[in-house]
C-alpha cells in the first residue's frame, strides 16, 4: 500500500520519508535455480567470429561500428572468453566484473547488455535470493545475472554467408583429378625403362640374397623381360 504522501498536495517546505519496497530487486527476478547449457569453447569462438562478422557487413558509412557495436562486441568478448565455464555453462559475472574486465563503465556495460539481448546474440534471467532476518522472516536479494549466449539462428537480422562457389576448370585454384598409384607407376615405367633394368640388376648382384633375387624375378614378370 502506497504511504499517504500519494494522496496529499505538495507543501512548501514540508517533506515526507522517502519510501521503500519490502524486497527492493527486479520485479522479474526468479528465486528458483537457473540451469546452464554447456557450450564447448570452440563453439563459443565460431560464435564470437560470427559476430564480428555481422557487424562488419552492417557497418554504415560515417557509423562506428556495425548493428553490434564495438563497446557490445567487447562485452561479448569478456563473456564468451574470460567469464563463462565451458564445461558447465555457468555464466553469470557481476556488472562490475564486466566492467573491469573490458575497461569501461557500469552504464556502458548495461547499454552494451540491452543491445546483445535485443539482437538476440544474449539472453540473461534476473536472479534474487531469500536472505533470513532476525525475527524470524527474511527479505529478497538481488543476485547477478544469468547469461546465455544465443546461436547464429537467432540473431536478429543475421544471415549465414552463401558457401564460396568452386573455381572454374582450367582457372588458378581449379585441381585436376590426380591419377591413380598405378597410373603413376605405369607412366614411370614407360618413362624410364633403363631404370627398371639397372634397379634389377642391382638386386641379382647378390646371388645370396634370396629375397632379392625373388623380388627381381617379381618384377621382371610384371614388367617384362625386357626389364
Amino acid at each position: 500500500m502506497r504511504s499517504i504522501a500519494y494522496a496529499l498536495p505538495a507543501l512548501p517546505g514540508v517533506t515526507f520519508p522517502r519510501t521503500y519496497a519490502a524486497w527492493p530487486v527486479w520485479r522479474d527476478s526468479t528465486t528458483s535455480a537457473v540451469k546452464f547449457q554447456p557450450l564447448p569453447k570452440k563453439e563459443a569462438a565460431k560464435r564470437w567470429h560470427k559476430a564480428k562478422r555481422f557487424d562488419r557487413r552492417t557497418h554504415r558509412s560515417g557509423k562506428h561500428g556495425g548493428a553490434i557495436g564495438p563497446t557490445a562486441l567487447e562485452v561479448l568478448r569478456v563473456l564468451l572468453f574470460e567469464f563463462l565455464d565451458y564445461a558447465t555453462g555457468c555464466l553469470e559475472p557481476s556488472y562490475d566484473a564486466i566492467a573491469a574486465k573490458a575497461g569501461l563503465c557500469r552504464r556502458s556495460v548495461a547499454e552494451a547488455l540491452k543491445r546483445l539481448r535485443d539482437l538476440g546474440l544474449l539472453h540473461w534471467q534476473r536472479r534474487a535470493r531469500p536472505e533470513p532476518e532476525d525475527g524470524g522472516g527474511f527479505r529478497l536479494v538481488q543476485e547477478t545475472n544469468a547469461y546465455a549466449s544465443l546461436p547464429p539462428s537467432q540473431w536478429k537480422g543475421y544471415h549465414e554467408p552463401p558457401p564460396s562457389p568452386s573455381p572454374e576448370p582450367g582457372t588458378w585454384g581449379d585441381h585436376p583429378p590426380l591419377p591413380d598409384q598405378i597410373a603413376l607407376a605405369a607412366a614411370e615405367i614407360a618413362a624410364q625403362p633403363e631404370a627398371h633394368r639397372t634397379m634389377f640388376a642391382l638386386l641379382d648382384a647378390d646371388p645370396g640374397d634370396g629375397l632379392a633375387a625373388a623380388l627381381a624375378s617379381f618384377g621382371r614378370a610384371l614388367f617384362g623381360p625386357q626389364s
